[in-house]
């Protein structure tokens, strides 16, 4: 298996690859089937990945840009699961709040994540019983506040979102794009993040790894345990991701 630092690396090179894009502003912003859009800095970074994972590892790679049939893939027992830009509708409004994701997926469950964010060069990963991290230091959602801060999407909240505010009584929401905001999860600067909108594997899987080593779970509310990898369809459920003593199961 390759190393944290590969990942990173690896994570990095893409990442930087598509900064002259975004600070350009050269999008050549296309719509794909699903009506999310796609540019040519998401196209970059793919094909940076794909090259150099194939470098320093044989797994297969599924990526949202590079997608593989389930018929493919079902009977993959580890692979690689990539989102080369996530955070496309960030990156085009110039916010900063996109990042480069990597995935190890086995057997169903993510046990390593790299998170990188380019434009503030912040690097967030984990391995499966060997902790999470934010620029090689430990990080851990050691919070203990009554009043929970929550996050929320910037671009894709939802009225369902605002009644789980409400209904547990959360007043203060800090907005964070991509995968940005379960990371900071992991790092204690929130401590609830509810998603009742499309999100796809590729985006998960990266900081969930690094959340569940950061003491936090991402919980599916159709099923009341953690989100799952390589199913038929790569669309998440609905979920939750909080400190692991937090309860909203009856959400």
């Amino acid at each position: 298996m390759i190393s944290l630092d590969v990942l990173a690396s690896i994570a990095r090179d893409a990442g930087q690859a598509i900064l002259p894009i975004y600070h350009n502003e050269d999008f050549e912003i296309q719509i794909k089937s699903d009506d999310s859009p796609v540019t040519k800095a998401d196209l970059r970074s793919n094909e940076i990945i794909i090259k150099k994972l194939a470098e320093v590892s044989k797994l297969p790679v599924v990526t949202e840009e590079s997608y593989v049939e389930y018929d493919t893939r079902k009977h993959w027992r580890k692979f690689w699961l990539v989102d080369p830009l996530d955070g496309t509708k960030d990156f085009i409004a110039h916010n900063g709040q996109f990042t480069v994701n990597i995935a190890l997926i086995e057997n169903g469950k993510s046990v390593m994540g790299v998170v990188y964010v380019p434009d503030s060069g912040d690097v967030y990963s984990a391995q499966q019983g060997l902790g999470a991290f934010k620029n090689g230091e430990s990080i851990f959602n050691r919070s203990v506040r009554s009043e929970l801060i929550a996050s929320d999407s910037i671009f894709h909240s939802t009225p369902a979102v605002e009644m789980f505010f409400e209904r547990h009584s959360i007043r203060q929401v800090i907005k964070f794009g991509a995968a940005i905001k379960i990371c900071k999860l992991a790092e204690g600067i929130i401590d609830v993040y509810p998603r009742f909108n499309g999100t796809k594997e590729w985006d998960t899987a990266a900081c969930h790894i690094i959340a569940n080593e950061a003491g936090c779970k991402v919980i599916d509310v159709e099923t009341g345990a953690e989100l799952v990898y390589n199913k038929a369809s790569m669309k998440n459920n609905h979920f939750v991701a909080s400190r692991n003593d937090l309860d909203f199961s009856a959400t």
